[in-house]
């Protein structure tokens, strides 16, 4: 299969009172990654992230941890929402729909994607309490429904997120980043049966 006609890139820089980010993604990349936010199990979940949807990504982010890890983990999401949607372009030859079921030893998750236009996410099955672990002394269990949401609404994404099971906070978080990454791969992926854009209306 041949390559995109242009290449799906995109490069977005965002500055705020609250945070500082520089973002650079390849979507027909081999899952490279250079990523430093400041927040290190956040820098973990992107490099899962890059490496499983086969997205090359740089991320220079850095903002008021001091505080929480809120801002600059929500901020760095909605910039890599904006530039999958950019890098997408008009979505012409995409497979649009994506879906995985990711195992990290007892945790398990599964994903479903659909580049839409129309951001929705459905997000189930944590854990009670899940919310409130910190994983890594910086990130709360709260950011993974926080990053997702962000990610969902800036690309234009309908995503699923259920956790099928899972004690540990750190597998169950990881599990449900590659399940989405799995997803997404499958979704954005040229597909060489794809004539246009793949939707009855002719627009994503």
């Amino acid at each position: 299969m041949t390559g995109p006609a242009t290449p799906r890139t995109a490069s977005i820089t965002r500055e705020t009172s609250e945070s500082h980010i520089e973002l650079e993604v390849d979507l027909d990349g081999r899952g490279a990654s250079d990523i430093q936010t400041t927040v290190p199990f956040f820098d973990h979940m992107l490099t899962a992230f890059a490496k499983h949807s086969l997205t090359d990504l740089r991320v220079r982010a850095s903002g008021d941890t001091h505080i929480d890890a809120h801002h600059t983990v929500e901020d760095t999401s909605i910039v890599l929402g904006q530039a999958i949607r950019q890098a997408l372009g008009d979505k012409s030859g995409i497979a649009r729909y994506g879906d995985a079921l990711v195992p990290l030893d007892e945790a398990l998750a599964q994903a479903v994607v659909d580049i839409s236009g129309r951001p929705y996410l459905v997000h189930t099955g944590e854990p009670v309490g899940f919310e409130h672990h910190l994983i890594g002394g910086h990130f709360t269990g709260s950011l993974v429904r926080h990053s997702f949401e962000a990610i969902s609404i800036h690309a234009g994404l309908t995503v699923h997120v259920r956790v099928l099971g899972g004690r540990d906070p750190h597998h169950i978080a990881e599990a449900e980043y590659k399940a989405l990454a799995r997803a997404f791969r499958h979704a954005k992926a040229l597909d060489p049966l794809v004539d246009g854009i793949p939707s009855t209306k002719g627009a994503l």
